[in-house]
């Protein structure tokens, strides 16, 4: 049975990471029922790799899925190709939908080489860290997970150089590898999204805007863009530095 939509992800009191725990510990329940057959799988069609390689046609399957009160802000902010690129309110709102808004529009304010802003990828490249330690996963994955740890200096790197073309296109290898780990192989199905709306709606959303992330190529290097991929980066930034 599909666990139930929750209106909010829940924060507990105390150290911070409650959140994380409690999804650490679920998932990986989830993951080891599955190896025991107790957990339906859904569809082998690889969810992410499907909308990198056709991102129009699984747009359509992916917002087919989306709530009712989240449509608005997903499609203001992954507009039709062709469409004019999404205004500041719309990331603002699509912040907001995740329960970020007050600390992306905040950072939003920030110049890029303001020291707040490097005290934020720091904390950001800790707890995804941290993130990724505590995730369980198979002994054959370690390495795995070792590789990914890697690649979070890199992507800071990037966005310190403000090449965000090249960010958002490291940051979508990022979060498909971390959606490997956090999930198992349920990351590959076709119905991967609708399943984590099905955790939390909040998550779902986040999730939605990864696959999202995933299927951009790295586009021109006119300000517009530049300002476009960095308004995006942050959104997934700011949700993983406060998970």
């Amino acid at each position: 049975m599909d666990p139930p939509i929750k209106s909010a992800r829940s924060r507990e009191a105390g150290d911070g990471f409650g959140p994380i725990r409690q999804l650490i510990v679920s998932l990986g329940e989830g993951r080891a029922g599955a190896l025991s057959g107790e957990v339906d799988y859904f569809s082998s069609s690889r969810h992410f790799k499907a909308m990198k390689e056709n991102p129009d046609g699984a747009s359509a399957d992916v917002i087919f899925v989306l709530p009712n009160e989240c449509r608005h802000v997903a499609e203001s902010l992954f507009p039709p190709s062709g469409a004019p690129c999404p205004s500041a309110a719309a990331s603002a709102g699509f912040a907001k939908a995740l329960g970020i808004g007050a600390e992306y529009e905040r950072l939003m304010s920030v110049g890029r080489d303001d020291e707040a802003m490097r005290k934020f990828l720091g904390h950001f490249r800790n707890n995804l860290d941290l993130l990724i330690q505590k995730t369980w996963v198979e002994k054959t994955d370690e390495l795995r997970k070792e590789k990914l740890q890697d690649k979070l200096s890199p992507l800071v790197a990037l966005i310190e150089q403000g090449d965000f073309p090249r960010a958002i296109g490291e940051f979508g290898t990022i979060l498909s590898e971390l959606a490997y780990l956090l999930f198992g192989d349920q990351s590959a199905g076709a119905d991967f999204t609708e399943y984590t709306f099905r955790i939390d709606i909040e998550m779902g959303l986040f999730w939605w805007y990864g696959a999202r992330i995933v299927a951009m190529a790295p586009g021109a290097t006119t300000p517009e863009s530049d300002e476009y991929c960095w308004a995006l980066l942050l959104i997934g930034l700011c949700y993983l530095t406060n998970f």
